[in-house]
């Protein structure tokens, strides 16, 4: 949980930073509803022969897609979502001149729909979708909407199947969307790491090009990476964010 001291040193970091980076992961997503894929419970054990990362992958994608989309609809399309604390706390540091990307991992779109403008999709977006043979976009609303007998859902031109524009096991992270990552990231002078263990490669290996001064980990369990930080919170990072007080850039807290 955490500490008085720590949130007082965290508030303190905030005050005193002019360009911070936020690198998010799945633990910022679940505090809204969404659950992580990688969970293993006991309806999953019931409804795939597949670990989820076989099935997230793109050999088995154009090989057993009715069964991609069965997982995909029902672990990762969660319909009714809203941005949490977290979410507009850090589209109010955006506004407010603080913060200068978000780097994340998820591919829900929460970020955007709390207000944030630069974010920077390393896995893609469920929002987001292109046929295979023409290349014509859709949105998630046509994926929920329109799909055959098995659920796999086909372009309004040519008949062929869509894909999610997600980063798939097998597949490269975009290149602009890595190098943008990178820029941002070595130019922040505070780095606040949330909701990831940073286990996911090679999204993970992003914040070693961290040059900044002051390195936060917000996450419910102690990590590898916590050693490195100069402040590590264990708790939910909604809750920790959301007591942030924003000021704008340039002025001064009052004592």
């Amino acid at each position: 949980m955490e500490t008085k001291e720590q949130k007082q040193k965290f508030q303190q970091i905030v005050d005193e930073s002019h360009r911070i980076v936020f690198f998010g992961g799945a633990g910022v997503s679940t505090e809204s509803g969404i659950p992580d894929f990688r969970s293993v419970d006991g309806l999953y054990n019931q409804e795939w022969d597949y670990a989820p990362e076989e099935i997230l992958s793109k050999t088995f994608f154009f090989a057993n897609t009715p069964e991609f989309y069965r997982f995909y609809r029902k672990k990762m399309l969660v319909t009714g979502i809203k941005p949490n604390a977290a979410h507009l706390k850090l589209a109010e540091l955006e506004r407010a001149g603080k913060l200068t990307a978000v780097v994340t991992q998820n591919i829900d779109g929460l970020h955007q729909a709390a207000g944030s403008t630069n974010v920077l999709e390393l896995h893609g977006s469920v929002l987001r979708n292109t046929c295979t043979s023409c290349a014509k976009k859709f949105g998630l609303d046509y994926i929920l909407s329109h799909s055959d007998e098995n659920l796999v859902p086909r372009c309004d031109e040519c008949g062929a199947v869509i894909k999610p524009d997600v980063v798939l096991y097998e597949e490269a992270l975009d290149t602009n969307t890595v190098n943008a990552a990178i820029d941002a990231i070595s130019k922040a002078d505070t780095l606040i790491i949330g909701g990831t263990s940073l286990s996911v490669y090679p999204a993970a290996g992003l914040v070693n090009y961290f040059r900044g001064t002051k390195l936060v980990l917000i996450n419910r369990d102690a990590g590898a990476f916590d050693s490195n930080a100069d402040l590590a919170i264990h708790d939910s990072i909604g809750k920790v964010l959301g007591a942030v007080s924003v000021q704008a850039a340039g002025t001064k807290r009052d004592e």
